[in-house]
C-alpha cells in the first residue's frame, strides 16, 4: 500500500478516533474484562487499507494508560496491526457492500489476534499464566466478538450505503 497524503491523514484520524473511543470508555475499555466500543473501527481498514496503521497507533496510546504496562502496549497494539491487516487483506480490492461471509471474516479478526495475545499479556500479569490464560482468552474473544458482530457488522453493510462515505473510500 502506497503511503499517500490521503492515506496518512486517514490513518491518523482513524488513530484519533481509536484513542478517543477508547478514552471515553475507560472504565470498561480496561481491566480482566475489556468492553472496548473503538474496536468496531477494526472495520475500516476494510475500507481505506492504511487505516490499519492509524489503529496501531490509537491502540498504543489507549494501551499506554491502561493497567497492563509496556507488553500491552507493545503486543496488543501489534495484534490490532495484525488484526487491520487480515481485514484490509480480506477486503481487497472488492467492490462494497462486501458479501456476508467476508464481513463475517472482518469481524472476527479482532477475536482471533486479541484474544490470545491480549489474553496471554493479562494471564501474564496474574502470575498464574497458565490457568488465567485459557479463561481470558475466551474472554476477550466473546467480547472483541460481541463489540463486532453488535457494532461492526450493522456498520459494515451500512456504510456503503453512504453516499459521501463511498466517495471517501473510492478517492
Amino acid at each position: 500500500m502506497k503511503m499517500t497524503v490521503k492515506n496518512l491523514a486517514s490513518a491518523a484520524v482513524v488513530g484519533a478516533a481509536y484513542y478517543a473511543l477508547t478514552m471515553l470508555v475507560a472504565p470498561v475499555a480496561f481491566g480482566a474484562a475489556q468492553f472496548r466500543v473503538s474496536e468496531a473501527l477494526c472495520i475500516l481498514p476494510a475500507f481505506f487499507p492504511a487505516s490499519a496503521w492509524g489503529l496501531w497507533v490509537g491502540c498504543a496510546f489507549a494501551n499506554f494508560f491502561g493497567g497492563y504496562g509496556l507488553p500491552d502496549i507493545v503486543f496488543g497494539s501489534l495484534a490490532t496491526l495484525g488484526c487491520g491487516l487480515c481485514v484490509a487483506a480480506i477486503a481487497g480490492k472488492r467492490s462494497h457492500p462486501l458479501k456476508i461471509w467476508r464481513c463475517i471474516a472482518v469481524c472476527l479478526m479482532p477475536a482471533v489476534w486479541n484474544a490470545p495475545i491480549v489474553g496471554a499479556v493479562i494471564a501474564w500479569s496474574t502470575g498464574a499464566f497458565w490457568a488465567a490464560f485459557p479463561l481470558t482468552a475466551l474472554q476477550l474473544a466473546v467480547e472483541e466478538a460481541g463489540v463486532m458482530f453488535i457494532i461492526g457488522l450493522p456498520l459494515m453493510k451500512l456504510l456503503p450505503r453512504s453516499r459521501a462515505f463511498m466517495s471517501l473510500a473510492r478517492a
